[in-house]
């Protein structure tokens, strides 16, 4: 019996140890949680209402921090949610993602553009040190060699501040991005409290930053294609799988209106039609062959579906070939439809037209042919002067004149002609 009873008692015991872990966790569990409320027996816990995680007031700052796509849009909302998030006179940022590139400075007050590069900041980038948040004054020894020195003199007081904090982001242990807070002495300097609530929003900063990197050079990626596609003769246009038109060169515009409207007419007129419909229905048919053609059996009669041919009735010379495109990189994407517009007339295809373009070309003088082909090489109107030695309004009374010599409206037309 007595070892019954130790058995007994030890079990109870247990049971009890086991109880207390349980009540610390959900102690732990609700933290949190107010307006805690208990039963009669005192084992259950009724949640009235959850303490929010982020604060309502940088809630819409944050999510305007995650969806900039750029320095401007970056530096703006920054700007936004360190207001809203602590008092402060001046905001400073620096971002430079690539050694290559030079930094980009950006101040909510005139200040000087070399904060950044001078000491101790500098020391302190290049040492080995790698912390994320660092007050100014933590740079010196003690607060008077800080209010001594010239740094705080020329960059601080100068601005009527007496405090500072510096957000440092590193890649690979360099120095891409440093967002410096500065406050007067009447806001004091910053507590433990808004030092936590930094260190708190350093990862959003963070997140925000590395996204930022590749969105950058998708951007300036996609902008230098769009530009090269604008100076190419070929008319192109891309419209997804319902039909929208996703991107059109000027050449192209200026063949939908040939197309509608008549080569007499789209002289006078400006080049503003639509696709033509007879395109968009050949598209349509395309697209429910491609569909139908989906099955394991029927692979080999999708692999012919290549490309498709479309000719003006009343001008058979204005062809457009419709070609289907699947990007490899979205697996999951529908093909898009890539038109090519080409006028055989303009092309090489009547002899008569290139015989008359030929007795233009040689009406142009020396400077207009040299003017010609420096458009046709790509070259704006400014590196034209440049390279020609002309003032920018006689270059664009060569080109004015070119223009008209030749019966060309744009440039991309010229390009095609001088080719």
């Amino acid at each position: 019996m007595p070892f019954v009873r130790a058995i007994v008692e030890h079990i109870s015991d247990e049971r009890g140890l086991f109880s207390k872990k349980r009540a610390r966790a959900q102690k732990k569990r609700f933290s949190r949680v107010r307006g805690r409320e208990q039963d009669v027996k005192g084992n259950r816990i009724a949640v009235s209402e959850r303490e929010p995680v982020v604060d309502p007031v940088l809630e819409r700052p944050l999510l305007k921090l995650h969806r900039t796509m750029d320095v401007n849009s970056f530096w703006k909302a920054t700007q936004q949610l360190l207001a809203a998030a602590i008092s402060n006179r001046v905001i400073g940022l620096t971002l430079r993602p690539s050694p290559v590139l030079p930094a980009v400075t950006r101040w909510t007050r005139p200040m000087s553009h070399d904060f950044f590069a001078v000491e101790p900041l500098k020391s302190y980038s290049l040492g080995p040190v790698r912390k994320k948040l660092v007050r100014l004054s933590d740079l010196f020894r003690n607060n008077s060699r800080f209010a001594r020195s010239f740094f705080y003199r020329h960059y601080l007081a100068a601005h009527k501040c007496a405090h500072g904090v510096v957000l440092f982001f590193w890649k690979r242990r360099k120095l891409i991005c440093g967002i410096a807070i500065m406050r007067t002495g009447k806001q004091g300097e910053f507590s433990s409290e808004e030092m936590r609530l930094l260190r708190q929003l350093y990862p959003q900063f963070q997140t925000a930053l590395r996204r930022l990197g590749p969105l950058d050079r998708e951007h300036s990626v996609r902008m230098d294609f769009e530009e090269f596609l604008s100076r190419l003769p070929m008319p192109t246009i891309i419209l997804r799988w319902n039909l929208k038109t996703i991107y059109q060169n000027p050449a192209a515009r200026e063949f939908c209106a040939l197309w509608e409207k008549g080569p007499e007419e789209a002289k006078r007129t400006k080049a503003t039609s639509p696709v033509p419909s007879e395109i968009l229905d050949r598209c349509r048919d395309f697209k429910k062959r491609w569909t139908n053609a989906q099955f394991p059996s029927r692979l080999g009669s999708r692999r012919k579906l290549l490309e498709e041919e479309v000719h003006h009735q009343q001008l058979p010379h204005l062809r457009a070939t419709i070609q289907l495109k699947q990007f490899k990189s979205a697996c999951m994407a529908l093909p898009h439809f890539v038109i090519k517009c080409e006028d055989l007339c303009r092309n090489g295809g009547s002899a008569r037209v290139v015989k008359s373009h030929l007795r233009s070309c040689l009406r142009l003088t020396r400077r207009e042919r040299e003017v010609a082909q420096l458009a046709c090489e790509g070259r704006s109107n400014k590196e034209i002067a440049c390279d020609a030695r002309l003032s920018l309004p006689m270059v664009k009374k060569h080109l004015h004149a070119v223009f008209r010599k030749l019966g060309v409206p744009s440039r991309s037309r010229l390009v095609a002609l001088m080719l």
